[in-house]
């Protein structure tokens, strides 16, 4: 029933039930719609298992090549957006207050506050919130380079950014942490607490800031995509360093400007303030231990599946 699954499709499918089972037991009533979100759980595992199976089994094509290619990427965003809906199971309120006295008793102050405090400027912000963009280049551009240029390559790709991103999704849901955001305005109807509050030294962001294009896009993407309480550990760190991985492995003509981006990145979530220092620590962690890991069971998979599935399919391993 399972021969013609890879590693990316037993994690995909692990979590969908993962999900699916935790709803069911622990809404609480805390979850709306609850019965229809293990419904679409339930409908993706059906469609996840017949994509599988009619693709490796000689069927479709260039269509259904792309959706067994690109089925993980595409559901992404829902996955994401989803743990919003789904962090008030295990905490009835975000745990912010506790990350924040973390802040405080590492540094005796607010650094994801005080950061962009420190240098209000508008090119020095640019430069941070396009540093913060560029992370969604990261991951689209690093996979379709893949994509075009070796299809092994791409499903290695996938399936560890895949697994790393799954961790950290089923981490929101446990763990709901939503930045330093909740110093400026109430998210998601949460206020922090006032003593906790009172710990910024602003609530506002300078107004030089504002003006900038890249900050103003960043506004326009959280308003339409972001979930309440994704913060711990920082994805967009943890996943950015994976791709800088791939990079120095399949695609080293740009792997040293992948890296200072990645760098400037993991500095722009703080000022930024989308994350706490301890977001990114744990993004980093992240990335250290899960990278290995989905590594091992990748080749460990990919080995069991036969040595055709190994074989490159249009190009050598690694660029001259």
């Amino acid at each position: 029933m399972f021969k013609h699954y890879r590693f990316i499709d037993y994690a995909t499918q692990g979590y969908l039930l993962f999900v699916a089972v935790l709803i069911l037991f622990f809404h609480n009533g805390t979850v709306p719609a609850w019965q229809w979100l293990i419904s679409a759980h339930v409908v993706c595992l059906a469609a996840v298992h017949w994509l599988v199976v009619r693709y490796e089994s000689g069927g479709g094509g260039n269509v259904l090549s792309f959706f067994r290619h690109f089925y993980p990427v595409l559901l992404y965003v829902a996955m994401f957006r989803e743990t919003g809906s789904l962090n008030r199971m295990f905490f009835t309120d975000y745990i912010d207050p506790l990350a924040i006295h973390l802040e405080q008793a590492l540094f005796g102050c607010q650094p994801s506050i005080l950061f962009m405090e420190k240098l209000p400027y508008l090119v020095v912000s640019e430069i941070f919130y396009i540093s913060y963009f560029s992370y969604y280049i990261m991951v689209v551009g690093v996979g379709i380079a893949l994509f075009v240029r070796d299809r092994v390559q791409f499903f290695h790709f996938v399936s560890v950014i895949s697994f790393v991103f799954y961790l950290c999704y089923a981490t929101y849901i446990f763990l709901p942490v939503v930045g330093p955001r909740l110093f400026i305005r109430e998210i998601d109807g949460y206020r922090l607490p006032e003593e906790v509050w009172a710990l910024a030294s602003t609530h506002s962001f300078p107004e030089a800031v504002q003006v900038g294009p890249f900050y103003n896009i960043m506004v326009v993407i959280y308003e339409l995509f972001e979930a309440p309480g994704a913060a711990f550990p920082s994805s967009h760190v943890a996943i950015s360093l994976c791709t800088v991985y791939f990079s120095y492995k399949y695609l080293p003509r740009i792997r040293h400007f992948h890296l200072v981006m990645a760098v400037l990145l993991c500095l722009s979530t703080i000022y930024c303030r989308y994350h706490y220092v301890v977001d990114v620590i744990a993004g980093i962690l992240t990335a250290a231990l899960l990278l290995p890991l989905s590594n091992w069971l990748y080749w460990k998979f990919e080995k069991q599946a036969g040595p055709d599935r190994m074989a490159p399919a249009s190009a050598p391993d690694t660029e001259k």
